[in-house]
Protein backbone atom coordinates (compact mmCIF):
# COMPACT_ATOMS: atom_id res chain seq x y z
CA UNK A 1 0.00 0.00 0.00
CA UNK A 2 1.21 3.38 -0.42
CA UNK A 3 1.84 5.61 2.54
CA UNK A 4 2.72 9.53 2.07
CA UNK A 5 3.64 11.25 5.67
CA UNK A 6 2.68 14.93 5.68
CA UNK A 7 4.54 17.66 6.83
CA UNK A 8 8.01 16.43 7.52
CA UNK A 9 9.18 20.04 7.76
CA UNK A 10 12.53 19.39 9.85
CA UNK A 11 13.40 16.53 6.66
CA UNK A 12 13.71 14.68 10.27
CA UNK A 13 11.13 11.68 10.23
CA UNK A 14 13.31 9.06 7.57
CA UNK A 15 16.04 9.43 10.12
CA UNK A 16 13.72 8.37 13.11
CA UNK A 17 14.37 4.94 14.80
CA UNK A 18 10.39 3.98 14.68
CA UNK A 19 11.17 4.74 10.95
CA UNK A 20 12.30 1.16 10.24
CA UNK A 21 8.85 -0.21 11.22
CA UNK A 22 8.03 0.79 7.59
CA UNK A 23 11.29 -0.48 6.02
CA UNK A 24 10.28 -1.45 2.56
CA UNK A 25 7.07 -0.05 2.33
CA UNK A 26 6.14 2.21 -0.83
CA UNK A 27 6.72 5.65 0.70
CA UNK A 28 6.07 9.16 -0.26
CA UNK A 29 7.19 11.71 2.22
CA UNK A 30 6.50 15.92 1.92
CA UNK A 31 8.01 18.14 3.55
CA UNK A 32 5.91 21.56 2.89
CA UNK A 33 3.00 22.39 4.04
CA UNK A 34 0.23 23.07 0.90
CA UNK A 35 -2.97 24.97 2.17
CA UNK A 36 -4.44 24.15 -0.93
CA UNK A 37 -6.80 21.13 -0.86
CA UNK A 38 -6.67 20.23 -4.74
CA UNK A 39 -3.06 21.47 -5.06
CA UNK A 40 -2.49 18.63 -2.24
CA UNK A 41 -4.35 16.13 -3.52
CA UNK A 42 -2.76 16.31 -6.87
CA UNK A 43 -0.06 15.21 -4.95
CA UNK A 44 -1.12 12.18 -2.73
CA UNK A 45 -3.66 10.94 -5.13
CA UNK A 46 -2.68 7.58 -5.25
CA UNK A 47 -1.72 7.14 -1.74
CA UNK A 48 -3.85 4.59 0.37
CA UNK A 49 -2.45 5.56 3.62
CA UNK A 50 -1.44 9.23 5.42
CA UNK A 51 0.25 9.64 8.31
CA UNK A 52 -0.42 13.17 10.06
CA UNK A 53 2.20 14.80 11.86
CA UNK A 54 -0.02 16.31 14.59
CA UNK A 55 -2.35 18.73 13.36
CA UNK A 56 -0.19 20.95 10.52
CA UNK A 57 -2.52 19.60 7.61
CA UNK A 58 -6.39 19.81 7.82
CA UNK A 59 -8.48 16.83 6.85
CA UNK A 60 -11.54 18.57 5.27
CA UNK A 61 -14.09 17.28 2.84
CA UNK A 62 -13.14 18.72 0.19
CA UNK A 63 -9.43 16.71 0.41
CA UNK A 64 -10.92 13.87 0.72
CA UNK A 65 -13.21 13.49 -1.81
CA UNK A 66 -10.25 13.79 -4.07
CA UNK A 67 -8.31 10.97 -2.47
CA UNK A 68 -10.54 8.05 -4.30
CA UNK A 69 -8.08 5.55 -3.17
CA UNK A 70 -7.28 6.88 0.40
CA UNK A 71 -8.16 4.14 2.97
CA UNK A 72 -6.60 5.30 6.48
CA UNK A 73 -5.50 8.26 7.97
CA UNK A 74 -2.72 7.66 10.87
CA UNK A 75 -3.06 10.47 13.82
CA UNK A 76 0.10 11.13 15.68
CA UNK A 77 -1.16 11.65 18.96
CA UNK A 78 -4.54 12.17 19.62
CA UNK A 79 -7.14 13.49 16.93
CA UNK A 80 -8.37 17.21 17.28
CA UNK A 81 -10.59 19.42 15.03
CA UNK A 82 -8.28 19.39 12.08
CA UNK A 83 -9.81 15.63 11.31
CA UNK A 84 -13.47 16.06 9.69
CA UNK A 85 -14.18 12.90 11.17
CA UNK A 86 -18.31 12.95 9.82
CA UNK A 87 -16.64 13.58 6.08
CA UNK A 88 -14.27 10.14 7.03
CA UNK A 89 -16.89 7.91 7.79
CA UNK A 90 -18.49 9.52 4.49
CA UNK A 91 -15.86 8.36 2.16
CA UNK A 92 -15.02 5.05 3.92
CA UNK A 93 -11.92 6.62 5.43
CA UNK A 94 -10.51 4.66 8.79
CA UNK A 95 -9.11 6.98 11.52
CA UNK A 96 -6.47 5.79 13.64
CA UNK A 97 -4.77 7.77 16.68
CA UNK A 98 -1.85 7.47 18.45
CA UNK A 99 -0.38 8.68 21.64
CA UNK A 100 1.51 11.42 23.02
CA UNK A 101 3.39 12.72 26.39
CA UNK A 102 2.93 15.90 28.55
CA UNK A 103 6.85 15.76 29.15
CA UNK A 104 8.17 17.63 26.07
CA UNK A 105 4.93 20.10 26.19
CA UNK A 106 5.39 20.79 29.82
CA UNK A 107 9.14 21.38 29.32
CA UNK A 108 8.58 23.60 25.94
CA UNK A 109 6.27 26.02 28.74
CA UNK A 110 8.40 26.55 31.29
CA UNK A 111 11.35 27.42 29.12
CA UNK A 112 9.26 29.74 27.33
CA UNK A 113 8.00 30.83 30.27
CA UNK A 114 11.73 31.16 31.96
CA UNK A 115 12.94 33.22 28.96
CA UNK A 116 9.94 35.39 28.66
CA UNK A 117 9.78 36.79 32.33
CA UNK A 118 13.75 37.32 32.62
CA UNK A 119 14.04 38.44 29.12
CA UNK A 120 17.04 35.85 28.10
CA UNK A 121 16.63 36.15 24.21
CA UNK A 122 16.20 39.57 24.25
CA UNK A 123 19.66 39.68 26.38
CA UNK A 124 21.35 37.00 23.89
CA UNK A 125 20.62 39.49 21.13
CA UNK A 126 21.56 42.60 22.33
CA UNK A 127 25.31 40.75 22.36
CA UNK A 128 24.94 39.17 18.73
CA UNK A 129 24.75 43.66 18.28
CA UNK A 130 27.91 44.40 20.37
CA UNK A 131 25.79 45.59 23.52
CA UNK A 132 26.26 44.43 27.26
CA UNK A 133 23.50 44.30 29.32
CA UNK A 134 20.96 45.90 28.15
CA UNK A 135 17.93 44.90 29.91
CA UNK A 136 16.88 43.63 33.35
CA UNK A 137 14.56 40.07 33.62
CA UNK A 138 12.95 39.03 36.92
CA UNK A 139 12.76 36.02 38.53
CA UNK A 140 10.43 33.25 38.91
CA UNK A 141 10.50 33.01 42.99
CA UNK A 142 7.79 34.37 45.13
CA UNK A 143 5.26 35.19 42.07
CA UNK A 144 2.03 33.67 41.78
CA UNK A 145 2.09 31.16 38.57
CA UNK A 146 -1.42 30.84 37.05
CA UNK A 147 -2.86 27.65 35.57
CA UNK A 148 -5.70 27.43 33.38
CA UNK A 149 -6.21 23.83 32.63
CA UNK A 150 -4.97 21.17 35.14
CA UNK A 151 -4.42 18.27 32.90
CA UNK A 152 -0.66 16.53 32.47
CA UNK A 153 0.73 19.57 31.22
CA UNK A 154 -0.80 21.70 33.78
CA UNK A 155 -0.01 19.22 36.77
CA UNK A 156 3.70 19.15 35.44
CA UNK A 157 4.16 22.87 35.38
CA UNK A 158 2.41 23.11 38.87
CA UNK A 159 5.36 21.06 39.52
CA UNK A 160 7.67 23.07 38.48
CA UNK A 161 6.39 25.92 39.56
CA UNK A 162 6.79 24.50 43.32
CA UNK A 163 10.11 23.45 42.38
CA UNK A 164 11.13 27.09 41.56
CA UNK A 165 9.53 28.59 44.81
CA UNK A 166 7.02 29.92 43.04
CA UNK A 167 2.80 30.06 44.64
CA UNK A 168 0.31 27.77 41.62
CA UNK A 169 -3.09 29.40 41.27
CA UNK A 170 -5.72 27.68 38.70
CA UNK A 171 -8.38 28.15 37.02
CA UNK A 172 -10.43 25.88 35.10
CA UNK A 173 -13.27 22.89 35.43
CA UNK A 174 -14.47 22.17 38.80
CA UNK A 175 -12.54 18.70 38.74
CA UNK A 176 -9.53 19.92 37.94
CA UNK A 177 -9.92 22.53 40.34
CA UNK A 178 -10.48 20.14 43.15
CA UNK A 179 -7.47 18.18 41.68
CA UNK A 180 -5.21 21.24 42.44
CA UNK A 181 -6.85 21.80 45.65
CA UNK A 182 -5.61 17.81 46.20
CA UNK A 183 -2.42 18.12 45.29
CA UNK A 184 -1.86 21.23 47.27
CA UNK A 185 -2.16 24.26 45.52
CA UNK A 186 -4.88 27.09 45.12
CA UNK A 187 -7.90 27.52 42.89
CA UNK A 188 -8.87 31.02 42.05
CA UNK A 189 -12.69 31.87 42.98
CA UNK A 190 -13.01 33.21 39.38
CA UNK A 191 -11.95 34.36 35.90
CA UNK A 192 -11.79 37.55 37.25
CA UNK A 193 -9.57 36.88 40.16
CA UNK A 194 -7.25 34.34 38.22
CA UNK A 195 -6.49 37.46 35.81
CA UNK A 196 -6.18 40.02 38.15
CA UNK A 197 -3.71 38.11 40.86
CA UNK A 198 -1.78 35.72 38.70
CA UNK A 199 1.66 37.36 37.82
CA UNK A 200 2.02 34.86 35.16
CA UNK A 201 -0.75 33.24 33.12
CA UNK A 202 0.19 29.91 31.24
CA UNK A 203 -2.98 27.96 29.33
CA UNK A 204 -3.17 24.57 28.91
CA UNK A 205 -6.44 23.46 27.82
CA UNK A 206 -7.90 21.38 24.91
CA UNK A 207 -9.25 23.47 21.79
CA UNK A 208 -12.84 22.61 21.34
CA UNK A 209 -16.15 24.48 20.70
CA UNK A 210 -16.29 25.80 24.48
CA UNK A 211 -12.78 27.17 24.56
CA UNK A 212 -12.35 28.50 21.34
CA UNK A 213 -12.11 31.83 22.30
CA UNK A 214 -12.56 31.53 26.39
CA UNK A 215 -9.91 34.20 26.62
CA UNK A 216 -11.41 37.25 25.88
CA UNK A 217 -9.65 40.44 25.58
CA UNK A 218 -11.55 42.06 28.86
CA UNK A 219 -9.65 39.36 30.67
CA UNK A 220 -5.97 40.33 29.30
CA UNK A 221 -7.25 44.16 30.15
CA UNK A 222 -7.56 42.54 33.68
CA UNK A 223 -3.92 41.45 34.07
CA UNK A 224 -1.33 42.81 36.32
CA UNK A 225 1.16 45.69 35.03
CA UNK A 226 4.10 43.28 33.96
CA UNK A 227 2.38 40.36 34.15
CA UNK A 228 2.84 37.56 31.52
CA UNK A 229 1.23 35.36 29.21
CA UNK A 230 2.30 32.31 28.28
CA UNK A 231 0.35 30.15 25.64
CA UNK A 232 1.56 26.86 24.36
CA UNK A 233 -1.79 25.32 24.16
CA UNK A 234 -3.55 26.59 20.89
CA UNK A 235 -4.06 30.30 19.70
CA UNK A 236 -7.72 29.98 19.20
CA UNK A 237 -8.04 29.99 22.76
CA UNK A 238 -7.90 33.35 23.04
CA UNK A 239 -10.81 35.51 21.03
CA UNK A 240 -9.31 36.82 18.07
CA UNK A 241 -7.24 40.02 17.41
CA UNK A 242 -7.07 39.92 21.49
CA UNK A 243 -3.77 39.51 22.18
CA UNK A 244 -2.43 42.37 19.35
CA UNK A 245 -5.14 44.78 20.99
CA UNK A 246 -4.12 44.50 24.47
CA UNK A 247 -0.23 44.57 23.61
CA UNK A 248 -0.84 47.79 20.77
CA UNK A 249 -3.04 49.37 23.93
CA UNK A 250 0.53 49.67 25.53
CA UNK A 251 -0.76 47.54 28.77
CA UNK A 252 2.88 46.82 30.18
CA UNK A 253 2.36 43.18 29.56
CA UNK A 254 4.39 40.53 28.19
CA UNK A 255 3.99 37.12 25.91
CA UNK A 256 5.55 33.83 25.60
CA UNK A 257 3.91 32.42 21.85
CA UNK A 258 4.33 28.83 20.64
CA UNK A 259 1.01 28.51 18.76
CA UNK A 260 -0.56 30.76 15.98
CA UNK A 261 -3.73 30.81 14.03
CA UNK A 262 -1.95 30.17 10.99
CA UNK A 263 0.97 28.16 10.59
CA UNK A 264 3.79 28.01 9.44
CA UNK A 265 5.08 31.34 9.63
CA UNK A 266 7.51 32.80 7.31
CA UNK A 267 6.49 36.60 7.09
CA UNK A 268 9.13 38.24 9.12
CA UNK A 269 7.16 40.78 9.52
CA UNK A 270 4.33 39.12 11.56
CA UNK A 271 3.11 41.19 13.75
CA UNK A 272 3.99 39.31 17.14
CA UNK A 273 7.47 39.46 15.93
CA UNK A 274 7.78 42.93 15.78
CA UNK A 275 7.20 43.48 19.98
CA UNK A 276 10.15 43.50 22.19
CA UNK A 277 8.36 42.09 25.02
CA UNK A 278 6.89 39.32 22.99
CA UNK A 279 8.37 36.22 22.88
CA UNK A 280 7.41 34.01 19.61
CA UNK A 281 8.83 29.89 19.06
CA UNK A 282 7.64 28.07 16.34
CA UNK A 283 4.96 25.85 17.48
CA UNK A 284 8.04 23.40 18.95
CA UNK A 285 6.31 21.80 22.64
CA UNK A 286 6.17 18.59 20.95
CA UNK A 287 8.61 18.64 19.02
CA UNK A 288 11.47 16.85 20.97
CA UNK A 289 13.38 13.38 20.03
CA UNK A 290 11.82 11.35 22.35
CA UNK A 291 8.20 12.51 21.66
CA UNK A 292 8.66 12.08 17.99
CA UNK A 293 9.91 8.31 18.34
CA UNK A 294 6.63 8.16 20.53
CA UNK A 295 4.59 9.77 18.25
CA UNK A 296 5.17 8.39 14.99
CA UNK A 297 6.33 4.68 16.64
CA UNK A 298 2.60 4.20 17.57
CA UNK A 299 1.52 5.87 13.98
CA UNK A 300 3.51 3.41 12.25
CA UNK A 301 2.48 0.18 14.27
CA UNK A 302 -1.25 1.45 13.59
CA UNK A 303 -0.04 1.65 9.91
CA UNK A 304 1.45 -1.67 10.17
CA UNK A 305 -1.49 -3.48 11.94
CA UNK A 306 -3.86 -1.79 9.13
CA UNK A 307 -2.14 -3.66 6.70
CA UNK A 308 -1.47 -6.71 8.13
CA UNK A 309 -5.67 -6.51 8.37
CA UNK A 310 -5.45 -5.92 12.06
CA UNK A 311 -6.74 -2.52 12.44
CA UNK A 312 -6.01 -0.89 15.72
CA UNK A 313 -6.80 2.23 17.92
CA UNK A 314 -9.59 3.07 15.02
CA UNK A 315 -11.73 5.93 16.43
CA UNK A 316 -14.59 5.66 13.46
CA UNK A 317 -14.68 1.23 13.71
CA UNK A 318 -18.03 1.66 11.71
CA UNK A 319 -16.36 2.61 8.53
CA UNK A 320 -15.81 -1.23 7.98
Amino acid sequence: MKITILDDYQNIIEKLDCFELLKGRDIQVLHETEKDSEILASKIKDCEIVVLTRERTEITETLLKNLPKLKLISQTGKISNHIDLSACNKYGIAVAEGAGSPIAPAELAWALLMNTVRKIPQAIEGMKNGKWQINIGSSIAGKTIGIWGYGKIGQRMAQYAKAFGANVLVWGSEASQQKAIADGFEKANSKAAFFENADIITLHLRLNENTHGIVRQTDLEKMKDNACLINTARAELIEKGALLNVLKSGKPISAGIDVYEEEPIYDKNFELLQFENVICTPHIGYVEKNGYELYFGKAFENVVSFIDRNPVNIVNPQVF
